[in-house]
This record gives structure tokens, C-alpha cells and sequence, in this order.
């Protein structure tokens, strides 16, 4: 089976199912999802996780969760179901898809309100899939629009998880990868192994590795020593929540990055569904930053602690790169380039 095949979310039989990311590599094993606890569970602790796969997953997961609720009253039914998109959405605040995601069930939900309770269900249902299918398409197109920013036999360096099981397929910033995969580019890529929680380790290097893309695995702080042996000829990163100025919020460690590609003259292309870009928020000094326990640091891999008891640690989830260090910002409608300000709006017009 094609790394391609495998999908984070799948909505089978009435069934939703989810790729338990936490298992990776060693296991690959599907939980179901029943109720508003299932799904707030699975995306607090990151067993989906990547920005687009959380809105797909919150879609599905409430529909699941409000789909046995037997009200014969809309506006109680509405309010059951805003009590249970309010629970989901606390779930985790910086990644922007899934409060839009959940936007969007509300909305179908109040266009629906005169039609019969089975059918606003159903409604919900077909939303949910129209979210699944749109982002898939959205990967497969910033794949081709990446692709022309790169050429054959090029180092690429990543960070985090940006990949198939990030998304609905394909990916974001690793769309590219596999699209050039495919046509024979023959590029070679460094992964990141991305502290604490390993997601550059554990799942772009393992899904990367059965594609049969060319991934060399590297510790975070040898990103520079890779790029001054000239390795590296382009970054490539996916993103959580855009502000209105271009500032990307990606996982930890993202900007370190970006400002060594800077240092070293290396293009850092930041992709960015239109659904992750927050034109509300004007800069990312307004972007809320998820802190996380400690404990990931020095306790979650290891037999035994890696630090004293008692320590005090400092574990935020993201960080924010500056406008200014990003050199385009690759979107499904197309590639954007500074001045953000203006610019990101563009791919809002039809």
C-alpha cells in the first residue's frame, strides 16, 4: 500500500476512525470515535494531529457526537450542538482549522434549521465530507504549485510533520515532495527530528522512508551544520495559524530555522491552506501559543527521567515565524510573495 493510502480520519460504514499518530512508527492502529469525549481526547492528545487533520477530524467528530441527540425542538438541538463545538474547540488553540472547520458545521447547521432533524444531520454529514474532499484537493494543488518553486535533485530541508497523515493526502509542504517523487526529481530530504515531540522522527521520517523518498533523519540543532556543508537548497514547513502580515505559527523550532535560512541565502517556502491563514488576526504577536507539560521534554521517551525532579520547564507547542523570513508563502491558489499584508488577501477573491 502507497504511503498515500493511508489516512488520518476515515468515515467508513458510520464508523469514524483515526490513524492513533502517538503509536507511529512502532504500531499503526486505528481508534474509533463515539462521542464529544473521543474527539477531544484524540486531538488535545495529538493522536491526530497537523492543522488541516484536526478541522477534518473536528467535522466528522461532531457530527458523531451530536448525531444520536433525539431532539424534536431546532433550538434545543442547536444549543446541544454549540455546547459540544465549544467542548471540541478547547481541545488545543493555536491550530485555526479547527475553529473552522466547526464554523462551517455551525453554519450548515443554521442554514439547514427548517428542514426535518434527520436532515440537518445528514447536511452535517455531507459538510464534514466536503471538508475531507476540499482538503485533498487544496494539498494536490499546493503540491503542483510547490513543485515549480523546486528542482531535480534538490536538498530539501523540513521541520515537523507536514505530510499525508497531516492532511486529508498528500500533505502541505511535503505535497511537493511526493509529486516530485513520483516524476523522478530525485530529491534528497532532511528531516528534522522536532523536539519534544518527536513528529519529524517519528512520522515525516517514517512515512517519507516508505514512499522511498531519499530522508536522512537529524537532530534539531544540526540543521545549521547541514546547511553550511551545502545541503540544503530549500526549507519547506507547513503552518498551523497565518496572521494578516504573513507571521506563520508552525511547530517549535520553526522560526530557528527559518532565520538559519536566512544566514545561509536558502529559500524557506512556508505552505498555507487559505483555511490556515486568519486574516482576523493582524500580526502573530496576537497568535495564542499553546503551552504544553513539561514533561514531554525529559520524561515521555525515556526509560527514566532525563532531568532532576523538580526542574522547571518551559514547553510551548509553537512558535511564531517572522513575515520577513519567509520567502513565499505557497497557498492552493497559488504562490504568494511579499508584502504579505496585501497579498494574502488576493487569494480570498475569486
Amino acid at each position: 500500500m502507497s504511503i498515500l493510502d493511508i489516512a488520518p480520519v476515515e468515515f467508513k460504514d458510520g464508523n469514524l476512525l483515526i490513524l492513533d499518530q502517538t503509536l507511529l512508527p512502532g504500531e499503526e492502529r486505528y481508534i474509533e470515535v463515539k462521542t464529544e469525549e473521543d474527539i477531544w481526547d484524540a486531538i488535545k492528545n495529538l493522536r491526530v494531529r497537523g492543522a488541516p487533520a484536526i478541522g477534518v477530524a473536528a467535522a466528522y467528530g461532531v457530527y458523531v457526537s451530536v448525531r444520536n441527540i433525539d431532539e424534536k425542538d431546532f433550538d434545543d438541538f442547536k444549543e446541544r450542538f454549540l455546547a459540544v463545538k465549544k467542548y471540541i474547540e478547547s481541545a488545543r488553540p493555536t491550530a485555526v482549522n479547527l475553529f473552522w472547520a466547526l464554523g462551517r458545521m455551525e453554519k450548515k447547521l443554521l442554514e439547514a434549521r427548517e428542514k426535518p432533524l434527520e436532515e440537518i444531520k445528514r447536511s452535517l454529514l455531507a459538510e464534514a465530507e466536503k471538508i475531507r474532499d476540499e482538503d485533498e484537493a487544496c494539498c494536490l494543488a499546493m503540491g503542483e504549485h510547490g513543485l515549480s518553486l523546486l528542482r531535480p535533485g534538490m536538498g530539501i530541508l523540513t521541520h515537523c510533520n507536514a505530510g499525508t497523515i497531516a492532511t486529508a493526502k498528500y500533505g502541505t509542504c511535503l505535497s511537493p515532495v511526493y509529486l516530485g517523487h513520483e516524476r523522478g526529481y530525485n530529491f534528497k530530504v532532511f528531516a528534522d527530528e522536532t523536539r519534544p515531540l518527536l513528529q519529524g522522527a517519528r512520522l515525516t521520517a517514517w512515512e517519507l522512508h516508505k514512499a522511498g523518498v531519499d530522508v536522512t533523519l537529524i537532530c534539531d540543532n544540526m540543521a545549521s551544520i547541514v546547511m553550511k556543508n551545502g545541503w540544503v537548497d530549500a526549507v519547506v514547513v507547513g503552518c498551523d495559524r497565518m496572521a494578516r502580515n504573513g507571521d506563520g505559527a508552525n511547530k517549535i523550532g520553526t522560526s530557528g530555522v527559518a532565520i538559519l535560512a536566512k544566514e545561509y541565502g536558502i529559500p524557506f517556502y512556508m505552505f498555507v491552506p487559505r483555511s490556515t491563514i486568519d486574516l482576523s488576526t493582524p500580526t502573530g504577536n496576537e497568535i495564542y501559543i499553546e503551552q504544553r507539560n513539561g514533561e514531554e521534554i525529559y520524561k515521555m521517551w525515556y526509560n527514566k527521567d532525563m532531568a532532576p525532579a523538580g526542574v522547571k520547564t518551559y514547553n510551548p507547542a509553537f512558535d511564531v515565524t517572522a513575515s520577513k523570513y519567509i520567502t513565499a508563502v505557497v497557498t492552493e491558489k497559488g504562490i504568494v510573495y511579499p508584502p504579505y499584508e496585501r497579498n494574502l488577501q488576493k487569494v480570498f477573491e475569486e
